[in-house]
């Protein structure tokens, strides 16, 4: 099937293949071509260029894109989609001036959810998932990275990774699957932290892998979480099964772990929302991409990731939501990118670098997504009528996209 796409306003981010990811000066530079179309032959982008140069054929399908924008859909590679019910007395209990520490510490956080978690059934985890799914599908997600970390056990954490794998068998949207057992320590092992790695290591990770359940694996290497020793033996035995590290590390507090994830060869590392020259130093040069999640600082009122630091040291850097029930009940990526240059003074052509190529390369889909590139996916975001793509973060409350397609198909 040929879906020709003409008269678009600006198509952004057009790359060559090969061009993985951008880091530093680069990130502020957003190719692109005004007045273009776009041929898609089934699933692939086939051809693209100026309006002059559009070709003579009778496509089966033709979208006339006069005063929009196209641009690739998000690529979003740090979600917690997968859960049960939600967390919304603790969202009052922060309001009322708890902190998410001292929320965890009396039984709510992640130990609230693995709760909820394990008193529900595979299909209602699933039905549940699904909506949300399918709901960032509409706002321009043509990529989501989904973790597990709800289970803490066995059983709850195989049970995550298979609802990941239908969503991911009954969707058009490319997913990765990480396993997150590192999430926190179940109450029975609190005092026994080697016990419950060793669960992780010795029961959960065999399993896993003779299901080939995940992509990844990640810790919250975190003070009163995952010591930096104990993240480091997790991602050793997630390397032995071929699980590649994307790891949490400094939330809350800077504890070498960022070192340690560089020198484990972690694709990426989550979070930064406190980072040291010492940790900048750790990730200049190195192929591990920083990921920062803007809209967790912003619900849960933690300091931003220091982009402008970062950037300006040469690295590179990528967006994405964190949607879980605690601390991002939202996988909204357009706020996202409006939150980075909001408050984290990102520019638009940065934050859109960073929420597209460079999301791409943190879930390891350089190759498919990512960028307008021959050969690449058709998984593309088309705005309503719009002066410039600056509107995007500039109206950040407003919907402005008029149609997403995800393989070739309008979503």
């Amino acid at each position: 099937m040929l879906t020709l796409l003409t008269n678009i306003s600006e198509l952004l981010q057009i790359r060559d293949n090969g061009i993985r990811k951008v880091s530093g000066a680069e990130m502020a530079e957003l190719p692109s071509i005004k007045s273009a179309f776009l041929l898609i032959e089934n699933d692939l982008i086939k051809d693209f260029g100026p309006m002059e140069n559009c070709p003579s054929i009778q496509p089966d399908r033709k979208i006339n894109c006069e005063g929009r924008t196209v641009l690739p859909a998000w690529c979003d590679s740090h979600t917690h989609i997968v859960y049960a019910g939600n967390r919304v007395q603790e969202f009052v209990d922060r309001i009322n001036g708890l902190s998410y520490e001292e929320i965890a510490n009396r039984g709510g956080g992640i130990l609230n959810s693995a709760k909820k978690l394990n008193a529900a059934s595979e299909e209602e985890i699933y039905g549940q998932s699904k909506k949300r799914l399918e709901e960032v599908m509409k706002m321009g997600t043509g990529a989501v990275e989904i973790k597990s970390g709800y289970g803490l056990s066995v059983e709850g954490e195989l049970k995550m990774l298979r609802v990941i794998r239908k969503l991911k068998e009954n969707h058009p949207v490319a997913i990765k699957a990480t396993f997150l057992g590192a999430h926190a320590f179940p109450s029975e092992f609190k005092e026994n932290h080697k016990g419950y790695i060793d669960l992780i290591v010795d029961e959960m990770l065999p399993k896993i892998a003779s299901e080939n359940l995940a992509d990844y694996i990640d810790a919250f290497l975190e003070t009163g979480y995952f010591s930096v020793e104990e993240t480091e033996r997790i991602m050793e035995a997630g390397a032995r099964f071929g699980l590649t590290a994307k790891i949490h590390v400094n939330q809350f507090t800077a504890i070498d772990g960022i070192a340690a994830c560089v020198k484990h060869k972690a694709l990426t590392v989550d979070h930064l929302e406190i980072v040291t020259d010492e940790d900048i130093e750790a990730l200049r040069n190195a192929d591990t991409m920083p990921v920062a999640l803007p809209s967790c600082s912003y619900f849960i009122s933690i300091p931003y990731t220091p982009a402008r630091k970062m950037i300006a040291a040469g690295l590179p850097l990528a967006l994405a939501t964190d949607y879980n029930p605690g601390t991002t009940p939202s996988g909204n990526m357009n706020f996202v990118v409006a939150t980075a240059c909001i408050k984290m003074k990102m520019t638009p052509e940065e934050a859109i670098n960073a929420a597209t190529i460079n999301g791409a390369y943190a879930m390891g889909i350089s190759d498919t997504h990512g960028s307008i590139t021959i050969g690449k996916k058709a998984n593309l975001i088309i705005t309503k009528p719009i002066t410039s793509f600056y509107e995007l973060p500039y109206k950040f409350g407003d919907n402005l996209i008029e149609d997403v397609l995800i393989d070739g198909e309008i979503v």
